[in-house]
């Protein structure tokens, strides 16, 4: 059981370690913090606390550094997070106004958290498996090929190219968006690609090829409705973690294989415990199962129509938990509240 003072001790070598990348000795937590207490006594409590292991000496006669449990007992025990300054809230609203669509959003958000928090950012899309179709739109762009656009409920907007079969008029085009239209708009998503599904099974007449046209498009609206129900992962600032690299104990390959991958990183962040504040974090060792040990992970839920979904950041354990908390959870009502707003037009 680590006492109160000894949680202000561990809360100041954190916060130390943060800043300086200096192990914490006795007698700078003395001189830096409001400790009425000697320096002996302050030694006292970090024996306490490095029999607990919340704290290690990297070295011999060093002072010490937070292992992954004291960085845990840390963030379980923040009093509160820290607010963002005036001009970090007016950089969000500034940088995420007006944004051409969902995808569109998304790509700000994280570029702008990378900026906010110098750390690799993440933002989950929303699972659009309960979204609904809203429009499907054809544009010729010669004989043979057509631009394909969807259109969801959530904002969503896909555009493909498509390639049929035979050259196509304009009336035919006319013709294909209305039976398209009819096949889809105002469905949900899976329900739509299952339609789409049911047309591929249905035989035509090879020698109609308005039909075959037909078929070749809704193939592609099939896989675009099958992409919009998978978890997908935007993200930025991988960079960051080769500007950091000494700060990990370890290779940051795993990092990036993480990156590429996506699907380690969603299954970690599925599996978060998240708080009543919508908050969460996953530090250090307790990412070992992930392959992902070497790093700290924290999100943010946000909402949209479809449900909820994460943003967030990672990076190395010695990371400013307080204030990339405050960013994940500013920048996710940011998120929440233009997707309400956008849903109400």
């Amino acid at each position: 059981m680590v006492s109160e003072r000894g949680l202000q001790v561990l809360r100041a070598i954190v916060q130390d370690y943060v800043d300086t990348h200096e192990p914490v000795g006795s007698r700078s937590i003395v001189d830096r913090h409001a400790f009425d207490v000697s320096a002996a006594t302050i030694r006292n409590d970090m024996a306490l606390l490095e029999e607990e292991d919340l704290i290690v000496a990297p070295h011999t006669s060093s002072g010490r550094v937070p292992t992954d449990k004291g960085y845990r007992l840390f963030v379980d025990h923040l009093a509160e997070i820290r607010p963002l300054t005036p001009a970090q809230r007016t950089a969000i609203t500034a940088f995420l106004a007006d944004p051409h669509d969902l995808d569109d959003l998304l790509a700000r958000t994280v570029r702008l958290l990378t900026q906010l928090t110098g750390q690799v950012a993440l933002v989950q899309y929303p699972s659009f498996s309960r979204a609904h179709v809203t429009h499907v739109e054809l544009v010729s762009l010669d004989e043979r090929r057509l631009l394909v656009i969807l259109v969801t409920d959530t904002g969503r907007v896909s555009q493909r190219i498509a390639t049929v079969p035979a050259d196509i008029a304009e009336e035919d085009v006319a013709l294909l968006r209305a039976q398209l239209g009819t096949l889809v708009s105002g469905r949900a998503v899976g329900e739509g690609a299952e339609r789409i599904r049911a047309l591929q099974e249905t035989p035509f007449d090879s020698r109609d090829l308005v039909a075959g046209s037909l078929v070749a498009l809704a193939g592609v609206i099939g896989e675009e409705l099958d992409e919009f129900r998978q978890n997908r992962l935007v993200m930025a600032g991988a960079a960051t973690l080769a500007k950091r690299e000494q700060d990990f104990r370890g290779s940051i390959h795993p990092l990036l294989e993480a990156i590429e991958e996506q699907v380690t990183l969603l299954r970690l962040m599925s599996e978060m415990q998240t708080g009543e504040d919508g908050l969460s974090a996953s530090i250090g060792r307790e990412n070992d199962a992930f392959g992902l040990g070497e790093a700290s992970i924290i999100t943010s839920r946000y909402d949209a129509q479809v449900g909820s979904a994460r943003v967030g950041v990672m990076g190395p354990t010695r990371m400013d938990y307080p204030s990339n908390l405050s960013a994940a959870r500013a920048v996710a009502r940011y998120l929440t509240r233009v997707l309400e707003e956008d849903g109400k037009r």
